[in-house]
């Protein structure tokens, strides 16, 4: 638990650096940085899955078959691709609010279901955690779009899409609160 604690503490952290780094500087930038970064992770995800390079503590400690069957840093790829689907198909202030809301709700969410859990509702996820990872998302977007249902509205479909999602929820958030905002907005 600690482990998946600091993990998800550390996702935050990055989550909302990118979703900064999106909203200050210029879109073509950016566009490139994330594209370099998908290129080396790629790269780096298939070096350590064939066994060629062996990061230490941050590798899948659950031996090389596990390793083939999910490539390490799944879900930093994802991140990485969700974001860049956003910057590409939305505005900057768009893109900028989607990888905020995925970066809040999701570590939110697993945060306080690791912590609170108790009632398991859907694909071993918690009703606390996900209350809690839609709060804190409903709240910081309050603040940030105009009064009338769009934060409220935003919250609610990534936190149905963070629970719900058949993919990972890195690909998927960021996507569907960018078409919430875009149609509201």
């Amino acid at each position: 638990m600690m482990h998946e604690s600091l993990r998800q503490v550390v996702h935050l952290i990055f989550g909302l650096g990118i979703a900064g780094f999106v909203l200050l500087f210029d879109r073509d930038l950016v566009l490139s940085i994330l594209v370099l970064a998908l290129f080396a992770g790629f790269i780096l995800s298939d070096a350590i899955s064939r066994g060629l390079y062996h990061p230490g503590r941050l590798a899948d400690h659950r031996g090389p078959r596990a390793a083939r069957r999910r490539p390490p840093g799944k879900g930093a790829l994802f991140f990485a691709l969700g974001a860049l689907f956003c910057i590409v198909f939305f505005a900057k202030e768009v893109a900028f609010m989607g990888l905020l809301v995925l970066a809040l709700l999701d570590s939110v969410t697993t945060l306080a279901g690791l912590r609170f859990g108790r009632t398991r509702i859907y694909n071993h996820k918690s009703l606390e955690g996900t209350l809690a990872g839609f709060a804190a998302t409903a709240i910081v977007l309050a603040l940030l779009v105009p009064p009338g249902g769009v934060a409220l509205a935003t919250a609610v479909a990534a936190a149905v899409a963070e629970l719900a999602s058949p993919v990972d929820d890195n690909l998927v958030v960021p996507v569907v609160a960018c078409l919430v905002l875009a149609l509201l907005l």
